[in-house]
């Protein structure tokens, strides 16, 4: 059963990927699992992919010829909020939290096994669509001159400009405006925001506030905002008032 995203009749990804044998590999368990797939080999076909498709998901090697898949996860982020899973045989935690912390939605590690990475992007995809989806029941909410709109899910600054964010990142934050200073798990915010059973591991969270963190707070040596409780999690420091 393919997801059908705003905009589109079927729900397209494109593979990055500079091995053949992989990339076909890839294409054909995503075609099999109902979803269109095209694939590049480097950051300059995808480049020319994206001038011409729209996709609703990148599929992203971490290990390309030229520009490697971390410099264009940082790339992508400054202009798009397409979600992101990044591919990495690197087996160091912090080589692979640093795609998270460059704004990619999640990591499968290689050797990968098929069934996981599925269930890995069908998480992310089924996270994506909720974007689409109005917050019943929800009014904005406001803290510190910032405005967050669960509606339309986007976020103001003082002075109205809007701040992009990924679909992780908005989850996050909505999060934490929903349950001010109140101690939250990573446990909690793993389920607050939608990751489910195949979502990111709990350092994956840490990753992804810490992206958040550098949009919202003044200070990142000193946050303002998230704070961190040792042994805990993470408390939302600010006043948080609905707007009616």
């Amino acid at each position: 059963m393919a997801y059908e995203m705003a905009g589109s009749d079927q729900t397209r990804i494109l593979i990055v990927e500079d091995d053949p044998e992989i990339a076909g590999m890839l294409v054909e368990l995503v075609k099999g699992n109902g979803f269109e797939a095209s694939s590049a080999k480097t950051g300059i076909e995808m480049d020319r992919l994206l001038a011409k498709e729209n996709f609703d998901l990148i599929v992203l090697d971490a290990m390309l010829p030229g520009e490697d898949g971390f410099s264009i996860c940082r790339r992508l982020r400054s202009s798009r909020s397409i979600p992101i899973l990044m591919l990495t045989a690197l087996q160091e935690d912090i080589d692979r939290i640093l795609g998270l912390e460059l704004g990619a939605d999640d990591y499968v590690t290689k050797p990968f096994n098929s069934r996981e990475l599925m269930a890995r992007i069908k998480s992310i995809l089924r996270r994506a669509s909720y974007a689409h989806e109005p917050e019943e029941g929800f009014s904005a909410m406001t803290f510190s001159g910032w405005r967050i709109d669960p509606n339309s899910r986007q976020l103001y600054d003082a002075d109205g400009a809007q701040v992009s964010m990924t679909t992780a990142e908005f989850d996050l934050l909505l999060a934490f405006c929903s349950n001010p200073n109140k101690v939250l798990t990573r446990e909690q915010l793993l389920s607050m925001t939608h990751a489910g059973s195949a979502g990111p591991v709990e350092r994956s969270i840490d990753a992804h506030i810490s992206r958040v963190r550098q949009k919202i707070e003044p200070n990142l040596k000193d946050p303002t905002f998230i704070k961190t409780v040792r042994l805990g999690g993470y408390l939302f420091a600010s006043k948080v008032e609905r707007v009616s």
